[in-house]
């Protein structure tokens, strides 16, 4: 068992991807990814493979194929086989798993799994003292509040939070203490659960008020705190001074109160007034979370041909099409500038036409539109005219072709169509193995190295990485 690969995988989502292997398990493969096991190192057929095992009540089995891999001391490994020895009733089993053993090279990952394990075994004391010399660092602060919820010790998390955000307070801008910064939200959750709500709004805006801010402002925290106990004057007085901050968390409240038309005021005041923000994002977002398609375009529409970050027409792609509203998308993909077509169409603007295309079933038209061009001019061609012959209920067709492509992004797709017949075995033998993901993946860095230069364009870390075309979803 090789832990480098094993890390190597969870990086970077290697061997068979995790969102295969849900799908494999919600369409009843839970066999498949069990025999996978055996023959393949493959991290995420073996967690998908436990989860289904658990769901089943095969505990024993599910211990079978986790066990070689927590050997290996790798802590992913480690937390998922003490949960199964945990679901089977082994508890003691499951502590001394968890248990860290001496220096670790993430020390904190394995003192918060062991922390959250206490707790599930009810010695709720035992795991608060594991976490308590870690308590300065915020991601132990997190664990604390996160494993202590509901289990009616709020006046204890308070009293150990208490220190630290008096030593945040006193001087936020000290090196030492300027990670401490996640004290302050975390006393303020606590607060609010256990029922001092004045509390919690109290201090948190004494915070914002003096500008003790961290690495993620202190009024992003406050504005949903306001937001979430319905303080919506005192929000929109944030909002107010703290645009960046508190004018989305604002218009949410108010649309969910039932007052967009006060929400839809207020942002077109903003934009009205020439205020530097992402109001028209968020306008168009509204009204298109009303259904109101061709208000929301024209409140941003125009952007569509800015060349720069302002330009919301991909968001406005993407939204349309959430709302099933393809053919108005597809619409907003003609008619735009040369100079927008001369910078986008190649490298995003058609590839997003052809996926619209395919999925307000014209996948057709699509094709025919992709087989007009010279081929050198369509990135991943054959992969994205494979996608449309799948919408357009021709599989064993794009089954066909996939098997000829090369590459983990065609594997990728042919697996997900096998997944859909119900072939999961056929499915995961289509994704190569993790030595053959890494030694292309080497192979593709050594050529880019080679190839690389000051005008080359894009170039990927990951060869995967790059842009998709036609997404199976």
């Amino acid at each position: 068992m090789n832990v480098d690969d094993l890390r190597w995988q969870w990086s970077n989502h290697g061997g068979v991807p995790p969102r295969l292997v849900d799908e494999t398990l919600e369409r009843g493969g839970l066999g498949a990814l069990v025999e996978a096991t055996r023959v393949r190192e493959d991290w995420f057929c073996v967690a998908g493979a436990v989860r289904g095992l658990c769901a089943a009540g095969e505990f024993g089995q599910a211990w079978a194929v986790v066990e070689p891999f927590t050997a290996t001391g790798w802590q992913p490994a480690v937390r998922t086989g003490a949960d199964v020895l945990w679901r089977w009733g082994r508890v003691d089993q499951a502590l001394e798993l968890a248990r860290p053993a001496g220096p670790q090279e993430h020390a904190f990952e394995t003192w918060r799994d062991y922390a959250e394990m206490l707790v599930r075994a009810g010695q709720l004391d035992d795991a608060i003292g594991v976490l308590g010399p870690h308590l300065r660092d915020p991601r132990a602060l997190d664990a604390l509040v996160e494993m202590t919820a509901g289990l009616g010790c709020d006046e204890r998390v308070l009293e150990l939070l208490a220190p630290i955000a008096a030593d945040f307070r006193r001087d936020p801008e000290q090196d030492d203490l300027r990670a401490l910064w996640a004290v302050l939200p975390a006393q303020a959750r606590v607060l609010e659960r256990a029922g001092r709500t004045d509390q919690a709004i109290q201090l948190l805006g004494a915070d914002v008020a003096a500008r003790r801010y961290g690495v993620l402002n202190t009024v992003e925290f406050y504005a949903e705190l306001l937001a979430r106990c319905g303080r919506i004057e005192e929000l929109g007085n944030l909002a107010d001074t703290h645009r960046h901050s508190a004018v989305h968390p604002y218009v949410r409240a108010l649309e969910s109160l039932g007052r967009t038309e006060e929400a839809e005021a207020y942002l077109r005041g903003l934009i009205a007034a020439g205020l530097p923000g992402w109001y028209e994002s968020m306008l168009m977002e509204l009204l298109i979370r009303q259904g109101r398609f061709d208000d929301a375009i024209k409140a941003a529409e125009h952007t569509f041909d800015d060349l720069y970050d302002s330009n919301l027409l991909q968001g406005a792609l993407i939204l349309l099409a959430d709302q099933a509203q393809h053919d108005k998308a597809i619409g907003l993909t003609q008619g735009r500038s040369p100079e927008f077509l001369a910078e986008n169409e190649a490298y995003w603007l058609r590839s997003n036409r052809w996926w619209l295309m395919g999925e307000a079933g014209r996948a057709r038209e699509a094709i025919a539109e992709i087989e007009a061009l010279p081929t050198d001019e369509v990135e991943d061609r054959e992969v994205t005219i494979a996608w449309l012959l799948a919408q357009d209920a021709r599989v064993e067709e794009a089954i066909t072709l996939l098997h000829s492509l090369p590459g983990k992004r065609a594997a990728t797709d042919l697996a997900e169509l096998l997944i859909r017949q119900g072939r999961f075995t056929e499915a995961i033998t289509a994704i190569p193995d993790v030595a053959t993901q890494r030694e292309e993946e080497r192979g593709a860095r050594a050529k880019q190295h080679e190839s690389a230069s000051p005008d080359n364009g894009h170039v990927y870390d990951d060869p995967w990485a790059a842009p998709n075309t036609a997404p199976l979803e």
